[in-house]
């Protein structure tokens, strides 16, 4: 092609790699004329304007995968759409199982004394590290690693009763 384009040219070009990855008339209709539209956009940075068949293949052949596979999950979510109402019910449960566990997990913590409680905040709620918590509790480093461990031990065993 010369450096004045032939759009005419350029056109049976992308429609023939679009064609070739859709394998469908329609979808390759469709990827061609998006693919000449960001040609025509972005012609000035194609490097070899005199001879653009390789850089306008290469668009119209990304374009034709993007348009196959927008196809397909359009196809998925109309196959999904069925099952919303089942995929509802389900929301709904893991909803309520989810309810569930965090008043079972509060009234767990509640029940700690108040100091494992504090231990616990600074650690997870503040994200404080060991030795900050051990500071500010004035306690040593291992005790603080120690209490932990058997903080989490005491709710993993409360929790799955």
């Amino acid at each position: 092609m010369p450096t004045r384009w032939d759009w005419g040219q350029a056109r049976e070009l992308c429609y023939r790699e679009a064609r070739r990855v859709t394998r469908d008339r329609a979808l390759a209709e469709d990827a061609t004329q998006d693919a000449l539209l960001r040609a025509w956009r972005a012609q000035a940075s194609c490097r070899s304007p005199d001879a653009p068949g390789p850089w306008l293949a290469a668009i119209a052949r990304n374009v034709a995968i993007s348009t196959v596979s927008r196809e397909r999950r359009h196809e998925r979510a109309a196959v999904a759409g069925d099952s919303a109402a089942r995929d509802d019910d389900a929301r709904a449960q893991d909803a309520l199982a989810q309810a569930l566990h965090r008043v079972t997990f509060a009234g767990v913590l509640g029940a700690l004394p108040a100091a494992d409680r504090s231990l616990l905040r600074l650690r997870y709620e503040d994200d404080l590290t060991h030795s900050e918590i051990a500071r500010r509790m004035g306690l040593p480093e291992g005790t603080v690693k120690v209490r932990l461990h058997r903080l989490r031990a005491r709710l993993r065993q409360e929790l799955t009763r």
